[in-house]
């Protein structure tokens, strides 16, 4: 449980290359980024507040939002572009990816509730539907 939640926090999935399209249950969802910058940004902000309080950098408040944005916006919005690329790659190569029933936030197949993957798809096909696709975007 410690291991996963630290794996979140730092972004491992990504840096080791353990998450992909081949994954039943993917490693990095919406989810997981945010949870991830919300954990990093409550850490930093009693770290850098404690900082000041104790090194007197009351005049030097700027250092905390540039610490702040540096250490755990920066890396959530890196993960977030490794994620919609994934997710894009995924979409293009899947059946799943043109089917009007599948959430590209969570992976998922929203009748059947399951992820999907390169390698499993939860309907096998039976629930296929078209995207709806409008004309005048095409023009």
């Amino acid at each position: 449980m410690i291991d996963r939640l630290l794996d979140i926090v730092l972004y491992r999935f990504t840096n080791l290359k353990n998450d992909s399209n081949d994954n039943i249950v993917p490693q990095i969802t919406t989810g997981t980024i945010v949870f991830g910058a919300l954990i990093r940004f409550f850490f930093l902000t009693l770290l850098c507040w404690g900082m000041i309080q104790y090194f007197y950098l009351y005049d030097h408040w700027f250092l905390l939002f540039m610490i702040i944005m540096g250490l755990t916006f920066y890396p959530a919005y890196r993960q977030w572009e490794h994620f919609h690329n994934r997710v894009d790659e995924m979409q293009d190569s899947t059946l799943c990816g043109s089917c009007k029933h599948f959430e590209p936030s969570g992976q998922l197949c929203r009748p059947l509730d399951e992820h999907v993957s390169n390698s499993y798809i939860p309907c096998d096909g039976q629930s296929w539907e078209p995207k709806f696709i409008e004309i005048e975007n095409l023009r």
